[in-house]
């Protein structure tokens, strides 16, 4: 929902009531992710996908119809095994679409959670998808880290959630959950989805050059909270890095150092060496390497910069086993030469890491396109119907 949240925003201040699709499960190779949201304004405008335009078409009907008559609905997409010309996903994928009204009286802690969302506070909303007593479905509590917002029809069940969705929101995972009809630990009946808006992932880029600017492009346009950190503040400026959300100017390990003391670099974070001069990248990669989790680690040069760089990080102690981590020449193969280019492929590096990706053409891999651990029951098949 993070996409479509200053539209929804509008429509609910304004008191209209709108049709809100949200992806709540996939399988296979669904083009969207859970929690990807469509909205259809009472106007019959609509912002966001949840197929990238498969099922948009019947979403956006079912959507009016929910709007209007009030009543969420639960919905499957996929491929039909009677015709394949069926509203589904050509892909091959399916996906689960929660439809619900969205207004002032069935949420009215939007406001609120909007606000949680901009300011990077992390808060999660757990939604009622499937109940076997109608009345409970779109019931919705609003969690962070002490509050509890909202009530799902008993005590049990209240806890039960609450406590399942602290841990995803912990993790920055969006979720189904299943529970027994009054939140029963082993049972079935009670389906919630947990949308967890954790704070942006951080992409950090140490040297304010040239690449720099195309791989905070990247950086921002992947999602990524991008700070771009150089010692000099004549190149260290807002004006040179205008996609950035903030440029510091630091010593580079000074600043890492500094931000992970105060817990503000996690297991998301990506970091971005790109000054390749030895007084800079060294004593940074130093701290990096060093961090007990972070995503990435990558430092741009040449091989003849790289070879330099590993001895100079083993002479003032960093172990090998740490320098495995490193990404260095940074970004994969892609034969690019000018900045922008250069940044697609550290993008693609990234990309790769994180869903442990090979980097090679698709035309060249076997098996699914999409990195997922989740695999359809193929006992459901049957069901995959529009």
């Amino acid at each position: 929902m993070r996409d479509v949240l200053s539209d929804l925003l509008a429509i609910w201040r304004s008191g209209g009531t709108a049709g809100v699709g949200t992806v709540v499960r996939t399988f296979r190779s669904a083009p969207r992710p859970a929690g990807a949201a469509m909205v259809v304004g009472p106007d019959g405008t609509v912002s966001g996908s949840v197929s990238g335009g498969c099922v948009e078409g019947a979403l956006y009907e079912l959507a009016t119809e929910v709007a209007a008559t009030g009543t969420p609905v639960l919905r499957r997409y996929g491929i039909s095994n009677d015709d394949a010309f069926d509203v589904g996903l050509t892909c091959g994928g399916v996906l689960d679409v929660f439809v619900e009204p969205i207004s002032r009286a069935t949420f009215p802690q939007l406001d609120a959670v909007a606000a949680d969302v901009i300011a990077h506070r992390p808060v999660a909303v757990a939604t009622v998808i499937s109940h076997p007593a109608p009345d409970r479905v779109g019931q919705r509590l609003i969690i962070d880290a002490d509050t509890v917002d909202g009530q799902l029809g008993s005590p049990r069940a209240r806890a039960a959630v609450t406590d399942d969705a602290r841990g995803l929101l912990a993790a920055g995972r969006s979720e189904t959950l299943t529970f027994g009809p009054d939140g029963e630990r082993r049972g079935e009946g009670m389906q919630v989805f947990v949308a967890s808006y954790a704070p942006q992932p951080r992409m950090l880029v140490f040297g304010a050059i040239d690449f720099a600017a195309a791989v905070a492009q990247q950086g921002s346009f992947l999602g990524y909270r991008v700070t771009v950190c150089d010692a000099r503040p004549v190149f260290a400026t807002p004006a040179r890095f205008p996609t950035a959300d903030e440029v510091v100017v630091d010593w580079p390990h000074r600043y890492l150092a500094g931000q992970a003391e105060i817990g503000a670099i996690d297991s998301r974070t990506v970091i971005c060496v790109l000054t390749h001069d030895p007084k800079f990248d060294v004593p940074v990669l130093e701290v990096a390497l060093r961090l007990p989790e972070v995503a990435y680690v990558g430092a741009m040069g040449s091989r003849r910069t790289h070879t330099d760089r590993i001895e100079r990080l083993r002479a003032v102690g960093v172990t090998d086993d740490e320098i495995a981590r490193l990404s260095s020449p940074i970004g994969l193969d892609l034969g690019g030469r000018t900045p922008e280019e250069t940044a697609v492929s550290i993008a693609a590096e990234i990309i790769a890491r994180r869903w442990s990706g090979t980097g090679r053409p698709l035309a060249r891999t076997p098996g699914t396109i999409h990195h997922d651990p989740d695999r359809l029951d193929p006992d459901r098949v049957d069901l995959l119907r529009c």
